[in-house]
């Protein structure tokens, strides 16, 4: 999944961000029609039993500098599905207690490099999507500030994406049942039953356009239609 989100002030995201129980989303919710990687965005986690909205670095492993924190030279703003088992990798620990949820209209991919690479804008068609993304709190050694990093969880390439990405899929989970209510239970570190979670799947309707560039979001393509597993 390539390090671009559709973050835009859409109806359905605020709509989905109140079945999630944030309150006062409007003021806190980070809006943003283009969010690239290592930029601060918003995320839904559970704090005290509690579901709040909270700023997180987009690259889920930083490192301290003098007076703050910057990324990791290692890439982490996706965790790959295959990791999140991996004793001592990085989001081993972050998949058993601190698990959070993107939510998002849409996400940008990219296929092919330089002057060959052709970029694609995915969208929900009716709704929002909930990215399943993971955590970290991070506290600096000379003055103790406090941040929180983020990344996305990545799986193979789903079937129906592959004529537009062929190294991967993002993880969106599905609404309407309790999956989500799992996910974000920060005392539930049974991860054995997000397993089938890890398969490639696709549980909203989508749109799909090619674009000329990300910055520019100018359509050079028909506006096409991925149906829902």
């Amino acid at each position: 999944m390539c390090g671009r989100l559709n973050i835009s002030d859409d109806p359905f995201v605020t709509k989905l961000l109140s079945n999630l129980g944030v309150g006062n989303s409007k003021k806190t919710m980070r809006y943003s029609r283009m969010m690239r990687a290592t930029n601060v965005i918003s995320i839904v986690r559970e704090k005290n039993r509690k579901r709040q909205l909270d700023d997180a670095h987009w690259w889920l492993l930083q490192e301290p500098t003098e007076i703050g924190f910057k990324p990791s030279k290692y890439t982490s703003f996706n965790t790959r599905y295959d990791k999140l088992n991996t004793p001592r990798s990085a989001g081993f620990t972050a998949y058993r207690e601190t698990r959070c949820i993107i939510v998002a209209k849409g996400f940008g991919e990219t296929e092919g490099k330089g002057v060959n690479a052709r970029y694609y804008d995915f969208h929900a068609k009716q709704g929002a999507i909930a990215l399943g993304g993971l955590y970290r709190q991070w506290f600096h050694p000379n003055n103790q500030e406090s941040i929180l990093s983020c990344s996305v969880i990545t799986l193979p390439p789903h079937e129906k994406l592959k004529p537009y990405h062929t190294k991967a899929s993002p993880l969106i989970l599905p609404q309407g049942d309790d999956t989500i209510d799992a996910w974000l239970d920060s005392s539930n570190q049974h991860t054995e039953m997000f397993a089938d979670l890890l398969n490639p799947h696709v549980p909203c309707d989508l749109s799909v356009q090619e674009i000329n560039k990300p910055s520019l979001f100018v359509p050079i393509g028909p506006l096409l239609s991925i149906e829902k597993d």
